[in-house]
């Protein structure tokens, strides 16, 4: 028995020995390398777009020396991302030769002083001719559908807004019967 006692001191005395180097083991100091860095750059560049997302081809039922709506309106997007500078973000839209917004092919014309435009979320709440004189656009021929101040909140924004089109030929009433047509031009402007 007495052989037995000292077997297990033994081991009892083994096992504290290799707790206690576990335990040195534990207390000794870890490696640790020198600190390696990447530098990461990214630039997101400025971008202003103007894009129809419905209405791109407007019909008239044009009536002599009446006026007549567009059977749609032409739906616009207009999305940037601003930088510090731009303050204020503004849309146009105008015809490249007012005296000619719309033409049969002949000598027939209608200028844009006919054709009004209205943007409800926007500039011209009632029908505005297009004969203003804007930085976008020639003279005499464009027409502001909005003006947005920027701010910290909108440097990035998405908009989207209706430009409802009417030709009102209470002043021609002398055009001739046929097929008019032009191409209304949309473009942003920030400053």
């Amino acid at each position: 028995m007495e052989g037995d006692g000292l077997s297990r001191l033994r081991t009892v005395a083994a096992g504290l020995g290799l707790i206690a180097a576990l335990g040195m083991a534990g207390a000794v100091e870890a490696q640790v390398s020198n600190i390696a860095s990447a530098t990461l750059s990214g630039t997101m560049a400025e971008a202003l777009t103007v894009t129809v997302t419905g209405g791109s081809t407007v019909n008239f039922a044009m009536v002599a020396g009446a006026a007549a709506d567009g059977d749609v309106a032409v739906s616009i997007q207009t999305q940037w991302v601003l930088g510090l500078l731009p303050t204020l973000v503004s849309l146009y839209a105008y015809f490249d030769v007012p005296a000619q917004a719309l033409t049969d092919g002949s000598a027939n014309d209608i200028p844009s002083s006919a054709v009004r435009g209205q943007v409800l979320t926007g500039a011209p709440l009632l029908y505005t001719a297009f004969t203003q004189t804007n930085s976008v656009g020639p003279a005499g021929g464009s027409l502001k559908l909005f003006d947005e101040i920027i701010l910290i909140l909108n440097k990035s924004k998405t908009r989207n807004d209706d430009l409802n089109l009417r030709i009102d030929l209470s002043s021609l009433s002398s055009l001739p019967a046929g097929t008019y047509t032009g191409t209304l031009r949309i473009r942003a402007e920030a400053l």
